[in-house]
């Protein structure tokens, strides 16, 4: 390890993160650094994390005499010391071109020093975290495997058989940052819209029309198709599935005529319809969860089961709540007695819900509590089971002029359903954040306050499910 004055573009392992997620942004970020504040979800996610390295930091000072380090410098002299344990050590090798600041350096009885993370993650095989902690490594040059402090309290250790993923990345780094100009890449909807650079970045895609923007499409069949001399939207919307050639991740005619109508549906607005839409008949129920990852055991809590019965007035939102995970089963509890009660009221009961995560919930909660045998529980998840997954038949039955088809996308389009939700900053992470900061104020008023605006966003979800059947239900059965 070397220390003096450096380039200010370096490797750092943090770099692994984006070098995962897309090699545009590693460049931009390098080279024309956005100004980033952090939404409420990703502050509680580092909150947490500094919380979790302020536990394991604790656990080490029971155990050691820690040592903290203030500079390159200092960590040098701390090792050469011979301390126990660094915390925030800073490590630099100008000759790579590398820069590392390891949570712990911890003395080895060796007298060399392995480097340790506290991570709020429950695997040690992400390959962001084995990237990190190798690099870490390749900085202290010696063959101890790093420590990780996983969320869950399980310490785990990498080895050499991170080497080669490290060597890919420093390669391809170095690469990267010897380019003038960011590298060509395809748009991806989930990935981009959450980037610090989609400003940068997302003009430059439409004024390509690049194929990648559609739903559905692939990058890798955009690289194809503009290799077939397809290159932009115009140009597939122009196309018939049977002139398409099969490319990776596009082959048959049916996936094919889905993307050249995707196409003209982005290009004019218009609305396709596949097929029919089927909907079951019987007295329909709208549910929707919120849940939070973040529990300390990491097993996901539902902290509100909601519900919108007929007449489906706003007065006929109903829900299951629960202040913290200690009373997650009663929580449970209360939804399949919930159940048990609709399905006394309404014998045709239809349970609608948008997407697999509220099935799959019922089904990890079973499993959780031993309960896959619970009459309720079989019924829920059985063959003649009441619940509805409404992205069915919009997948099935619609082309629409989005590049995305959750529930919002097409519910706050006012050229579909066009249902606003009270609190436009409302959404899944929004209520993970606002359920946090219930669970730790202390003010009974405030935390009123605070359940009341997630239940309003819950409320209104199953109202836009309700909308969303009807607007179904009106224009396309």
């Amino acid at each position: 390890m070397t220390v003096g004055n450096f380039s200010p573009i370096l490797i750092k392992p943090s770099d692994a993160s984006a070098w995962m997620t897309c090699i545009r942004r590693v460049w931009l970020d390098k080279h024309r650094p956005a100004a980033l504040k952090p939404d409420g979800f990703n502050q509680l996610l580092s909150d947490l994390g500094l919380e979790h390295e302020a536990a394991m930091l604790a656990k080490l000072e029971d155990q050691y005499a820690v040592s903290k380090a203030v500079s390159f410098e200092h960590t040098q002299a701390l090792m050469q010391e011979g301390v126990s344990v660094i915390y925030q050590g800073r490590l630099l090798d100008e000759q790579q071109g590398l820069v590392g600041y390891p949570d712990f350096l911890i003395r080895h009885e060796s007298g060399q020093y392995q480097p340790a993370d506290a991570k709020l993650s429950l695997s040690e095989n992400k390959k962001s975290i084995q990237i990190q902690l190798g690099l870490y490594r390749r900085l202290l040059a010696n063959d101890l495997p790093a420590m990780v402090f996983l969320g869950n309290g399980r310490v785990a250790q990498l080895g050499d058989e991170v080497e080669p993923l490290v060597d890919e990345f420093i390669t391809s780094m170095r690469a990267l940052l010897d380019l003038p100009q960011p590298p060509a890449v395809r748009y991806s909807h989930s990935k981009c819209r959450i980037c610090p650079h989609e400003a940068v970045c997302r003009p430059e895609f439409e004024a390509k029309e690049d194929i990648s923007l559609l739903y559905g499409v692939h990058g890798k069949a955009a690289d194809h198709l503009m290799q077939a001399g397809i290159a932009t939207i115009s140009q597939l919307a122009g196309e018939s599935a049977e002139s398409l050639p099969d490319v990776p991740h596009l082959k048959g005619n049916k996936r094919k005529h889905r993307a050249i109508l995707q196409a003209r549906s982005m290009l004019n607005g218009e609305v396709f319809q596949l097929n029919k839409a089927v909907l079951p008949q019987g007295t329909w129920v709208h549910f929707d969860i919120e849940d939070n990852p973040l529990t300390p055991n990491r097993e996901r809590h539902v902290y509100l089961w909601g519900f919108l019965a007929p007449p489906y007035g706003r007065e006929n939102f109903e829900y299951v709540w629960t202040d913290d995970e200690a009373s997650d089963y009663a929580g449970w509890l209360g939804f399949l007695q919930k159940m048990d009660e609709y399905r006394s009221q309404y014998p045709a009961l239809v349970l609608a819900h948008y997407s697999n995560h509220e099935r799959a919930t019922i089904g990890k909660y079973a499993e959780r509590y031993g309960m896959g045998n619970h009459a309720t529980v079989k019924w829920l998840l059985g063959a003649d089971s009441p619940l509805f997954d409404m992205q069915n038949p919009v997948l099935d039955c619609l082309v629409l002029p989005l590049q995305g088809y959750g529930l919002k996308d097409i519910c706050k389009h006012p050229g579909l359903v066009n249902f606003q939700w009270e609190n436009e900053e409302s959404g899944s992470q929004w209520s993970v954040v606002q359920f946090n900061r219930f669970r730790a104020e202390t003010n009974l008023t405030e935390k009123q306050k605070l359940q009341a605006a997630i239940l309003g966003y819950n409320r209104d979800d199953v109202i836009a499910t309700r909308r969303l059947e009807v607007w179904l239900r009106e224009l396309f059965t």
